[in-house]
């Protein structure tokens, strides 16, 4: 339970920094982001499968760029929903997905199973010293 608490967090700071940055994706404060991180969450969990399944042949064709069309759908459909979160037009849900995606993943790679913070330790090898473990 903490580790899902901790990873909506994450993907509330990546909604607002994704407001910051891009015209066209307005949240009016931090729980509206709070928010709008569940529904996405939601969307993702549920819809995002069928439609990458019902996208598949175009998703070949284009070497899996038709995903960044779904996840802009995703965010879009999430605006949708949750007020003071807009998403205005195409490229900004576009954009903002990818922010939204990168800067996610970024903040759970720190993120363990259990939901913890994960340190990595970094050693020389003692038989090889060109090395790290």
């Amino acid at each position: 339970m903490n580790g899902l608490l901790i990873r909506w967090l994450t993907l509330t700071l990546a909604i607002l920094l994704a407001a910051y940055l891009i015209d066209g994706i307005y949240v009016s404060g931090f729980f509206a982001a709070f928010f709008a991180a569940a529904m996405l969450g939601i969307l993702n969990a549920f819809f995002r499968p069928i439609a990458l399944i019902l996208t598949l042949p175009i998703n070949l064709l284009t070497l899996g760029l038709f995903t960044f069309v779904i996840n802009a759908a995703m965010l879009k459909m999430a605006s949708g929903v949750i007020e003071g979160f807009v998403v205005q037009g195409f490229w900004p849900a576009v954009f903002g997905s990818l922010v939204i995606s990168l800067v996610s993943f970024l903040l759970n790679t720190f993120i363990g199973g259990r939901g913890q913070v994960e340190v990595i330790e970094l050693r020389r090898d003692p038989r090889r010293p060109d090395r790290w473990e």
